[in-house]
């Protein structure tokens, strides 16, 4: 129990973000489409450091909005928007058109990517149970 008497954070009912949070959210998620359009002109025109660079500019949204929002949710946002604008822009037009090609570079962007989204997600920061900075178990 914490000191506040309201038991574990897994027990206390979900209720909708703050309109702050929330736009903090949307924007994160404009972010996240944002580095993944500038990350698959950047990874097929320099191929060893476009790609690193691009997957580094995706990790750092998706940790970068973990942080900044003190939550897992804060990476799961950019990391929606780039997931959606990459299968977006792997859609062939009707013309023909494309923006990614077959070769490995864009295979290693689409799946290092989803990884990135995928651990940054798992390992971001975790919101800390409100209170005083003593040991919980006291």
């Amino acid at each position: 129990m914490s000191d506040n008497g309201q038991g574990s954070l897994l027990a206390q009912p979900l209720r909708p973000p703050s309109a702050g949070r929330a736009v903090a959210y949307v924007g994160l998620f404009l972010l996240g489409a944002v580095v993944a359009l500038a990350g698959a002109l950047v990874q097929a025109a320099w191929f060893p450091g476009g790609l690193l660079l691009a997957l580094a500019g995706a990790a750092g949204a998706f940790l970068g909005g973990s942080y900044a929002t003190g939550g897992r949710a804060g990476a799961v946002a950019p990391a929606a928007g780039w997931i959606v604008a990459v299968v977006l822009l792997t859609a062939t037009r009707p013309e023909g058109d494309f923006l990614f090609g077959a070769g490995g570079s864009s295979y290693l962007f689409l799946l290092g990517g989803m990884a990135l989204a995928v651990i940054c997600a798992t390992l971001g920061a975790a919101r800390q149970p409100r209170g005083g900075s003593a040991r919980l178990a006291k």
